[in-house]
């Protein structure tokens, strides 16, 4: 690996999953911003929306992005929200590579609906809620320089196969042993 691969998209994408095969694919170490957002504080995500905003989870998600993009080269997946900042694109763009797991509305909210981890989606109506958050996600998830599409009929295998399909198309990324 040249530069560390970041798995951006929405909740239920499944970044982590398929980072962590992706991860055993290439012999490369595996890491969740998230994960370690709620190492450093010691407190769910959830709790940490509840007790000081989504503004202070944004802000260390960024510090937490900055400091896992200069460590060594990784498969990296960061929160749902994580691209939509222009800081983190930056980091991001600068030290590695963006690859957008595209899943459709339908395939996310099966995947979410019966979870109760899902700060964002503690409304009234979540599957709504899901809805806006994916319609004003999408245009800043579509800068990814690599979108690979999920579809529900693939295994987590497949879709890091996938993924890495995607990424041999980039020797600045991936060097082959051909």
């Amino acid at each position: 690996m040249k530069k560390t691969v970041v798995l951006v998209g929405m909740m239920g994408a499944g970044k982590t999953a398929v980072g962590k095969a992706l991860a055993q694919m290439l012999d490369a170490p595996f890491l969740d911003s998230d994960e370690e957002i709620v190492k450093a504080a010691n407190m769910s995500i959830a709790e940490i929306f509840s007790r000081d905003g989504e503004g202070f989870f944004r802000a260390r998600e960024t510090e937490v992005i900055g400091r896992l993009m200069e460590e060594e080269r990784c498969v990296l997946s960061v929160g749902g929200g994580a691209f939509l900042s222009v800081e983190n694109r930056k980091v991001i763009d600068a030290r590695g590579a963006a690859v957008w797991l595209r899943a459709d509305l339908d395939l996310l909210w099966n995947r979410v609906r019966h979870k109760t981890t899902r700060p964002l989606l503690r409304t009234a109506n979540p599957r709504a809620t899901l809805g806006e958050l994916y319609r004003a996600r999408v245009p800043e998830y579509s800068k990814a320089p690599l979108i690979v599409d999920a579809d529900a009929a693939y295994s987590v295998e497949e879709m890091a196969h996938r993924v890495l399909q995607a990424l041999l198309t980039r020797p600045d990324i991936l060097e082959t042993t051909e």
